[in-house]
């Protein structure tokens, strides 16, 4: 249903619960829309609907009708009655399918709680009786609680297991993502089916599993990309977004959307031959704002330029966004530009320096030959010192400072900032680094 605050999106307003609905392993059998000017505080729909849509569940046989909105508990309870038949909306179908595509331990342990989250508001409608329990023994006389109560205390008590549980795996997967914090970290991320995990193998090689439907894997992998004239990349395949996510399961996937809050570089893949492809692209915005990850460097990549007959909508996308880079997953078009791109977004956190330290200073040149790449070294036997010149990501400039460390910085890339002020030049506070 179309509302002033919703409008339809495309020409097709059943497109994507259809695709939601055929993932969820349902046949569509009949589509039904409707534009209000208000929600019908009861049925949703207003009542001319309600019957027609009964009429067309009895046509069709159908055993099930889902909404592309979200219901409130008593909406689909009055529907379920008015129709006969299971109810179910927009938020039910893709926890629906999260649990079916949930395959590791920490997935499954997500998607559970974000289906009770879901399910304990609506608790009542699988209680139609409410009878007491009757006291049995001392202390346990009189009314007793009713089996809604004690079912929410049940749900209630899993929930706070599952979120504690949660947590431990949330720490253990930051501690996990921050110890590559000295390596080029790259998350893709975007609208479900944009083609990620097809461009994540074209990439790195991976072979990961690659499926034409919605939300084909939940779980983060992270691969090595080795980049030309650059070196290894290391680059990470999330879960897909969608318009509409339901806020707790956001909350649920913290932990694996890990890798996209500290990854140094952000690649929004869109699906560039869908008509509302714009309207994808303001979607994930939305949810990596609801992450706290808007304000990452940001490539956006139009993807699937092959299947575009008509290249004006492409046109379009980068009159628009005259920064992104078309590329095609399958074919390979545009994969130089793109690698070109994320060299050049990687380096601007680059800074040129002039370190001087000790010969024997094994630590700092160990380090400097892991992290840095190194174009002019020079020892000078007089003062028993090497001076070292290198470019250097600017928040590892830290691991090497020390009493006999001096750090002088060159070229146009500038010093990193403390406290929002410039370090100056020449020796970065005093005698260290």
């Amino acid at each position: 249903m179309a509302l002033p605050g919703r409008p339809w999106v495309g020409d097709d307003p059943c497109d994507e619960i259809r695709g939601l609905a055929t993932t969820a392993g349902a046949t569509v059998v009949a589509e039904l829309t409707q534009k209000r000017h208000d929600v019908q505080l009861a049925t949703y729909i207003g009542s001319g609907k309600v019957q027609e849509l009964h009429g067309l569940v009895e046509a069709t046989d159908a055993d099930v009708v889902v909404f592309d909105n979200d219901l409130n508990p008593a909406q689909a309870r009055n529907l379920e009655k008015a129709l006969g038949v299971k109810v179910l909306d927009r938020s039910e179908v893709i926890l629906d399918i999260f649990a079916t595509r949930a395959q590791t331990s920490e997935a499954r342990l997500q998607v559970e709680l974000a289906q009770l989250e879901y399910s304990l508001p609506r608790l009542k409608q699988m209680w139609t009786h409410l009878s007491r329990q009757k006291g049995g023994g001392i202390g346990l006389r009189g009314p007793g609680e009713t089996q809604l109560e004690a079912d929410r205390r049940l749900v209630g008590n899993r929930i706070r297991d599952l979120k504690h549980k949660l947590a431990e795996v949330q720490a253990r997967k930051d501690r996990e993502v921050k110890s590559r914090s000295g390596e080029h970290t790259v998350s893709l991320v975007g609208y479900t089916n944009a083609g990620k995990s097809h461009l994540m193998n074209t990439l790195t090689k991976a072979g990961v599993y690659v499926e034409n439907k919605l939300f084909s894997t939940l779980d983060t992998r992270t691969r090595q990309w080795h980049i030309r004239d650059w070196g290894r990349v290391l680059l990470s395949d999330t879960v897909g977004f969608i318009r509409d996510l339901p806020h707790h399961l956001v909350a649920s996937f913290r932990a694996t959307l890990a890798e996209a809050r500290h990854a140094k570089l952000l690649l929004h893949v869109v699906d560039a031959s869908n008509p509302q492809a714009e309207d994808h692209i303001r979607a994930v915005n939305e949810v990596l704002a609801e992450l706290e990850c808007d304000q990452k460097p940001t490539i956006l990549v139009l993807n699937k330029v092959d299947k575009l007959a008509d290249r004006g909508q492409l046109q379009v996308l980068t009159a628009h966004h005259p920064r992104a880079v078309s590329v095609s997953g399958l074919t390979g078009e545009g994969i130089a530009t793109l690698e070109e791109a994320v060299m050049q977004a990687l380096a601007a956190d680059f800074a040129e320096a002039e370190v001087v330290t000790e010969a024997g200073n094994g630590r700092v040149l160990a380090f400097l030959n892991a992290h840095a790449e190194i174009y002019r070294q020079e020892f000078r036997d007089e003062a028993n010192e090497v001076v070292i010149r290198c470019h250097l990501p600017k928040h590892l400039l830290h691991h090497i400072a020390g009493p006999a460390v001096r750090v002088r910085y060159i070229g146009l890339s500038g010093p990193p900032e403390r406290n929002g002020h410039p370090e100056p030049t020449g020796h970065a506070g005093g005698e260290t680094a």
